[in-house]
């Protein structure tokens, strides 16, 4: 086992900046040293954000999105379009569609996707609260926007089998996203016309 370099809350920052997606110990590590040479400046702010995101993020009841209010932002906004929800995988798909200004519509996060191998089923995904709310009756299209995964799509077929029989037009992203691709990876300009070109499933 390396001995440590630096005392241990210095280590413990470097750890605990190693678990973010994409950073590994030596990212963490130069992360960590320009924070505390910046104290004022980067780790002071950044300190006083965190701990306002702790107190005041909560995860929308409605459509599962992340906001400081419940419901949030979208779900309150009247001039969205509520008929019509897209679904996605994850909260940074939600953000990448609305980054794209794709479709002026309301939002329904999975919070994942069906994967038997990694022992993630129907119960763990909000699919029920999604099933519910098209049986309200005010939804009239359903865009399913999950990523063009295996994962995926064995999600989107799930999740129209269950609404099956229910008053609702379910139409999908069109083939311009490459299978295999992930939303949040995708340029704007490709999920604008992915969502202009939606096709009936």
């Amino acid at each position: 086992m390396a001995k440590p370099i630096a005392g241990p809350e210095i280590e413990k920052l470097i750890q605990l900046l190693a678990k973010l997606p994409g950073l590994g110990p030596r990212s963490a590590r130069r992360a960590a040293l320009h924070l505390v040479k910046r104290r004022e400046q980067l780790l002071a702010p950044l300190s006083a954000a965190m701990d306002e995101a702790l107190r005041t993020v909560t995860v929308c009841s409605n459509c599962g999105n992340i906001d400081t209010r419940d419901p949030c932002t979208i779900c309150s906004d009247p001039a969205r379009d509520q008929s019509t929800v897209v679904v996605v995988e994850d909260v940074s798909d939600l953000w990448a569609l609305e980054r794209a200004k794709a479709l002026n519509a309301a939002y329904h996060v999975l919070g994942g996707v069906l994967s038997p191998l990694e022992g993630v089923g129907p119960e763990d995904l909000s699919i029920d609260r999604l099933v519910e709310r098209v049986a309200d009756g005010g939804v009239k299209e359903m865009v399913l926007a999950v990523n063009a995964t295996v994962e995926g799509q064995s999600t989107a077929h799930y999740i129209m089998d269950r609404i099956e029989g229910l008053d609702v037009r379910v139409t999908r992203l069109a083939h311009g996203v490459p299978v295999g691709g992930e939303l949040d990876y995708l340029d704007e300009g490709t999920l604008s016309a992915a969502m202009r070109a939606r096709t009936s499933v």
